[in-house]
């Protein structure tokens, strides 16, 4: 006797729900010592016959102290890519232990190391580390469904549950409630802002870290010449870090620089750009001239590029010569290419500089020290994920309108939006033309602030960043 097709087919695995695992620590600051309570742990989501459909695993950290918990604020944390995990947050910048990078930021030689965390966000709230599904030690129940939660809107869906399950399993709705998303888990942010307003939840603030919201100011396609003038700050800002502008402009303070290229940016060149073909030749060994001069790149080069210089190119460009690149997430950090030809570099530099670090340092703490046991590998940053996943909203998604509705609909939240002039993945001017295009009230605009640092995409690496990016933190969740 022979199987049926059906009995042949392979049911969901089941998965049991377990006990978080708790915690206690101190860390000793300048000022005083936290007393804190770190809790790890998977929170399901169900499907509609109540059977966990996957599990979102998570790391919280609460001060212990006899106050009401309720009345302190809570802040959700997440990474971007989007299949990044939020190990960079938590062991970069917010939690009470981070990766040691020096003060530049640039990878030290192994072993790596943990310390604390001087610069930590736990005395301004409570903090709730979130990795989405496909990322971190999260996953579905059956690895077949792990894509259905790879999209804008399945992901809002899914982190939005996480943070209503949160809110009622700790008992915490009446908190002061906060979001800090970086890169993609800005555009997470921005939707989560407008998805859960819906349904209740309302923010009172909002920290956008290295802004992507409108992906038309990030993509180079054909046709659409937006990146072109809102990388141009961030090309400058890079070409200045490295000593490639002429003295003149390398004896300028450097803000009062990018707002010029900015505003060149946004006129000639933009208008230059929108000209296409109609470009004379003369107009056209203007713009070449004066990107020449904003970029170190040659007037040969940037002609032969019909004036359109990609991030890529960008990237192996300016210190070809050297055979070396600048990294995409950091331009600050410098790569040994394996040749000076080509047109893209062979790895960001920035990128590697960042992962053997953070993946040694996250596993070892989060055995060692949160107690937390598996065979699973922490996926740190997923490529799976991210070549999987389902832009809604055409070539050029924009979570900008979420973010506008909540605004209209919570007129007393506020958003934050941190940036670094060395971010060449999430350029600062790009952040503010989506902030400057989204509709946004001017009854509301002032409820919007802008915080800028001396650093890449991870500004936190830099340790005068990582302190500036604090207490510009502690401010804004004081409303000051």
């Amino acid at each position: 006797m022979t199987d049926s097709p059906e009995s042949n087919k392979s049911e969901t695995p089941e998965i049991t729900e377990e006990e978080p695992i708790v915690t206690i620590h101190q860390l000793a600051l300048a000022d005083r010592t936290l007393a804190y309570s770190a809790t790890v742990g998977n929170m399901p989501l169900k499907d509609e016959k109540d059977k966990i459909a996957a599990q979102i695993f998570y790391t919280a950290y609460s001060l212990d102290s006899e106050a009401d918990p309720a009345t302190r604020p809570l802040i959700f944390v997440f990474n971007g890519g989007p299949g990044s995990a939020s190990i960079w947050l938590h062991m970069g910048a917010l939690g009470p232990k981070r990766v040691d990078m020096g003060v530049e930021g640039f990878m030290p030689p192994p072993p790596f190391q943990l310390i604390d965390n001087a610069h930590t966000w736990l005395d301004l709230g409570d903090l709730v580390f979130i990795d989405p599904v496909g990322t971190g030690y999260s996953r579905a129940a059956d690895p077949a469904d792990n894509e259905k939660y790879w999209g804008l809107e399945a992901d809002l869906e899914a982190v939005g549950e996480f943070i209503r399950l949160y809110l009622s399993r700790n008992q915490r709705w009446t908190s002061p409630l906060y979001l800090a998303g970086e890169s993609y888990g800005t555009t997470r942010a921005a939707g989560l802002a407008g998805h859960l307003i819906d349904r209740g939840i309302a923010f009172n603030g909002v920290v956008l870290i290295s802004t992507v919201m409108n992906f038309q100011t990030l993509r180079f396609t054909k046709a659409n010449d937006l990146p072109y003038a809102l990388y141009l700050p961030s090309f400058c800002a890079t070409a200045y870090y490295h000593g490639k502008l002429a003295d003149e402009l390398q004896a300028r303070e450097l803000r009062e620089l990018l707002h010029e290229v900015a505003d060149w940016a946004e006129a000639d060149y933009t208008v230059a750009l929108g000209k296409g073909d109609r470009l004379t030749e003369g107009e056209s060994r203007a713009i070449a001239e004066r990107l020449s001069r904003y970029t170190g790149l040659s007037r040969r080069f940037i002609l032969g590029a019909d004036l359109r210089v990609n991030i890529m190119s960008f990237c192996k460009e300016l210190l070809r010569d050297d055979k070396r690149a600048v990294g995409r997430l950091d331009s600050r950090f410098i790569g040994i290419m394996a040749s000076a030809e080509g047109t893209s570099f062979d790895f960001d530099p920035s990128m590697n500089a960042i992962v053997p670090p953070y993946t040694a340092v996250y596993n070892q703490y989060i055995r060692q020290e949160l107690g937390y046991e598996t065979d699973l590998n922490y996926e740190i940053l997923s490529f799976k994920v991210n070549e999987n996943w389902k832009y809604q909203g055409g070539q050029f998604p924009d979570t900008s309108e979420g973010l506008r509705a909540a605004f209209a609909k919570n007129p007393f939240m506020r958003v934050l939006v941190a940036q670094g002039y060395y971010d060449l993945a999430t350029p600062f001017q790009a952040a503010y033309y989506s902030l400057a295009h989204m509709g946004l009230d001017r009854a509301l605009r002032d409820n919007v602030t802008i915080a800028e640092y001396d650093a890449g995409h991870m500004m936190y690496l830099h340790e005068p960043s990582l302190a500036k990016l604090k207490a510009d933190a502690a401010a804004f969740i004081a409303g000051e």
